[in-house]
Formats: C-alpha cells, sequence, structure tokens
C-alpha cells in the first residue's frame, strides 16, 4: 500500500510539474506575442510622429533642393552657401547645442537642436496615434505614455498632459507612474532617423528623446488568459488525488473490517469451543452405567449441559441482535421507564463479580428526573454490557462509579472504571463491529467484539448521544445522554 501511495505521489508531483512547465511556457509565448504587437504599434506611432514634424519643415525642403542641385548648378544661391556652411559645421561639430550657429533659415534649429523635434509633438494627436495603433494590435489594457527629452532628463508629455519642469525638479500628472514609465521595457527613439538623414547617414548622436509605454495590468491580463485552464486543471487534480484518497481510505477499511472478521471468527470459536467441549464430555458421562445408577451425578450433569447450551444460546443471540441492528431489523418497544432503578438492578447484579475481585461499586445517582419514555430491555442491555466492560478490562484493584445527572430534556449516565484505559487509535475504533483492543487468538478478556457496538446503536435508535474518555493505565469513563423521550 505505502509503494502504491509513493508512486501515486510522485505521478501527480511530475504532473504538476509538467502542467507548470506548459502553463508557464503558455504565458512566456503570449509575453512574446504582446511585446512583439507593442513594438509595431510604436514604431507606427513613431513614423507618424516624423511625418507631422516634417509637413512645412523649410529646413528638410532647402536641404532635399540643396542636394539636388549641388552638382548640377554650381552658381548656388547664397542661401544654399550659408546652408552648405552650416552642415559643414555640423559635421564637424557633431553636437545638438551649438549657439555659435546663426543662419537666417526657417526652421533651421531643426538640425541645430534636435530636441525642437520633440517640442513639435502634438499631444492630442500623439494620444490619438497611440490608442489606434494599440487597438489595431487588439491590446485591450489600459497604458501610460510618455515622451521623455534626452535634453530636459524628463518627460516632457505624460499621459496626454505636458509637463512642467521648475529647476531640477519634474512636477508631472503622476510621479508614481513616471517612475513606472522609466523603467518600462516598452521604450522608442524618436527622430533618429531623421538627425541621421540631415547630415548624410552619418549619426550626430544618439536619438533627442524617447516614446515609452508602460501597461499596468500587463501581467494579470496575461496569466488571466490561462487561469480558466489552470482553475481546470487544479479541479480535475484535486479530483484524482479525492478519488484516490477514498479508495485508499475504503481499501484501508476494508482490511480492517477483514482482521476484525478474523478476530471475530477466531474468537468465535474460541467461545463456542469451551461449552461444547463440556457438553461432550457431560453427555458421554451421562451414558456410563456408573452414573446411570446415581440420580445425583445424572442430575447434575444435565445442569452442566444446560448451562453450557443457554450459553452459546446466549452469544449466538448476541450475534443475531446484531444483524438485526444492522438490517435496521427491529422496533424499540417503548415504556415508562426509572432509569434509576435499571441503574440500581443492573449494579446489584455485576456488584456480585467485583466482590469476588475485592473491588468496589459505587453509585452517585443525583438526577431528579428519571422517568423515559424508552425500551426497558435494550437499556438494561446497555448497562450491563458497560459494567461488565468495566469489570473485565480493570486491573486487580476493581473501582467502578455510575453517576447520574439531569440534562436538558433529558438525563446523563457516567459509568467510569480504574481499568487499563485505551490509546487514542483504540477510541477511534472501540464502536464498529468485531473490534476489540486484543486481537487474534488472546484470550485474556473474552468476547466477540460487539458489545460497544450494540451499546452504540441502541443509544442512537434511541435519540441519545455516547462519548467516552479514557487514558492508558488510568481507567475509562462512558458518558450516554438518554432523551426522556425516544426519538
Amino acid at each position: 500500500m505505502y509503494l502504491i501511495i509513493f508512486v501515486m505521489a510522485l505521478s501527480m508531483i511530475g504532473i504538476g510539474m509538467i502542467q507548470f512547465i506548459w502553463f508557464a511556457s503558455s504565458v512566456e509565448q503570449d509575453k512574446k506575442n504582446f511585446d512583439d504587437k507593442v513594438k509595431i504599434a510604436m514604431g507606427n506611432v513613431k513614423v507618424n510622429l516624423m511625418k507631422d514634424a516634417q509637413e512645412g519643415d523649410v529646413v528638410r525642403k532647402k536641404w532635399d533642393e540643396y542636394k539636388r542641385n549641388k552638382k548640377s548648378k554650381p552658381f548656388l544661391l547664397k542661401e544654399y552657401k550659408e546652408f552648405d556652411n552650416l552642415v559643414r559645421k555640423i559635421k564637424d561639430k557633431k553636437k545638438y547645442h551649438n549657439k555659435n550657429l546663426n543662419i537666417d533659415l526657417n526652421g533651421a534649429d531643426m538640425l541645430i537642436n534636435p530636441n525642437s523635434f520633440l517640442e513639435r509633438i502634438q499631444k492630442d494627436k500623439l494620444d490619438v496615434y497611440l490608442k489606434h495603433e494599440i487597438e489595431q494590435q487588439d491590446i485591450d489594457l489600459d497604458f501610460d505614455y510618455g515622451v521623455y527629452s534626452q535634453a530636459e532628463m524628463s518627460f516632457i508629455i505624460m499621459n496626454g498632459h505636458f509637463t512642467v519642469s521648475i529647476g531640477t525638479t519634474n512636477q508631472s500628472t503622476n510621479i508614481e507612474r513616471g517612475n513606472e514609465l522609466n523603467n518600462s521595457e516598452y521604450k522608442i527613439p524618436l527622430f533618429d532617423t531623421a538627425i541621421s538623414n540631415a547630415v548624410e547617414g552619418d549619426p550626430i548622436d544618439n536619438a533627442p528623446g524617447y516614446l515609452q509605454v508602460y501597461f499596468p495590468n500587463k501581467e494579470k491580463a496575461l496569466w488571466s488568459a490561462v487561469i480558466p485552464s489552470l482553475i481546470m486543471s487544479i479541479l480535475f487534480t484535486g479530483l484524482v488525488l479525492f478519488c484516490f484518497g477514498f479508495v485508499m481510505y475504503v481499501i484501508q477499511h476494508q482490511k480492517q473490517v477483514s482482521e476484525m472478521k478474523t478476530d471475530f471468527i477466531n474468537n468465535m470459536t474460541h467461545e463456542f469451543k469451551t461449552p461444547i467441549a463440556t457438553i461432550s464430555l457431560a453427555s458421554d458421562s451421562i451414558v456410563s452405567p456408573m452414573i446411570l445408577n446415581s440420580p445425583e451425578k445424572v442430575k447434575r450433569f444435565t445442569n452442566i449441559i444446560q448451562e453450557e447450551n443457554q450459553r452459546m444460546l446466549s452469544q449466538v443471540e448476541k450475534v443475531l441482535q446484531m444483524a438485526m441492528l444492522d438490517k435496521k431489523d427491529f422496533q424499540l418497544k417503548l415504556s415508562s421507564v426509572d432509569m434509576h432503578d435499571l441503574i440500581s438492578k443492573a449494579a446489584e447484579h455485576m456488584n456480585l463479580k467485583v466482590l469476588k475481585r475485592n473491588g468496589i461499586l459505587r453509585t452517585d445517582l443525583k438526577a431528579k428526573s428519571t422517568a423515559l419514555n424508552a425500551d426497558a430491555t435494550h437499556l438494561s442491555n446497555i448497562i450491563h454490557n458497560l459494567l461488565d466492560n468495566a469489570e473485565k478490562y480493570s486491573s486487580e484493584n476493581v473501582d467502578i462509579e455510575i453517576r447520574t445527572e439531569n440534562m436538558k430534556s433529558g438525563i446523563m449516565i457516567h459509568i467510569s472504571d480504574s481499568g487499563i484505559g485505551m490509546t487514542k487509535d483504540q477510541l477511534k475504533n472501540i464502536f464498529e463491529k468485531f473490534y476489540r483492543a486484543h486481537t487474534g487468538n488472546i484470550h485474556d478478556v473474552k468476547g466477540f467484539g460487539l458489545g460497544l457496538s450494540y451499546v452504540k446503536a441502541i443509544v442512537d435508535a434511541h435519540g441519545g448521544t455516547i462519548n467516552v474518555k479514557s487514558e492508558i493505565g488510568k481507567g475509562s469513563t462512558f458518558s450516554i445522554y438518554l432523551p426522556q423521550n425516544a426519538a
């Protein structure tokens, strides 16, 4: 059984690891697809911003005209000569900021001060571009965005608003979101191509700024796509584990029942073997001529046969009673019962056995209301069974006490002994059929293991409850609650 449990546990661990790897791989693939979509969207926004910046750009037009006419028209206009001189200086300096370069051309600062590209971004258009492109990529998530300026070393646009710089302190619409944007993995340079082309493909410096986008709920959205599958996987895995646990419980329970039944058969064989042997011996003795001629001896052996026969009938009756209780094929014969009278008679009968062992049986009957509407025969049997167990499982010093007290709408009966006691494992099974603390062919205490099972069935039939407290070496206490009217 332990091998099966180990193999099952190993299998479930393996299945769990495979499922985890599969889900992690699925999330990672979704993340890559998401990243690609965001990059495509941001690339399209970058192109749109570049087109907007170049619209009406006099310098760009003059530069294109300058490149066309440089070789074909040696007699360049003065402004072209100045433009040629400007480009040469930019190539030499390779700096964005040069206050010594002054040229009277509309928009010339686009080449001298690349950051002016960023200043020409229209925040409303940027907002529209981003939302449109992200929607085009089927991304339905809230996002933050910003335009970061290298020159200002801060965001100049954030979430559709211009930010305000005061000294070295940037006061934006949301400082925390600005920090998140700074750490965003989605970052694309703006106008880097424009600056490179301005000097015939030779990069002057880094891009003047960056467009950065941040999705606060990205991880949640990625995992939410696999959560239904994850929940179903956990549910079915849990169902498999539950079924496996239930099957193992049934197997273990059936094993225990089988062991108890084997123990019951062994004990029943032992219990019947003694009276049968005694009856056989008495029968053989009666037919002897010496015994037949002595009426007193015949009577003696006849009495022995009757007593042993009655003993076997009593044992068989117990087994039949339990069969009836299991099938619910019995009815309580309800009548008015005085529990103190019933307990007193049972105690008087048991006191004879206790006195033979030099023990003590005490009663402390404090209940005021003792009349119950119950089955007198069955209640008498359960009191006798509990007292019999208390005597049988007591050590040399027999000390038994019976106490009663009134509870709400009923009576509580406590039967205590100072016997050998029971372990916690034994307490779990004492009301099971055929269960005995002493199993196998060890017959230091006789019985079939049906007494307490019978007691529990009768108490339940009356609508009562039974509990037991026990400690090894200190004895046990059985507490029975019986209502005034049987259920």
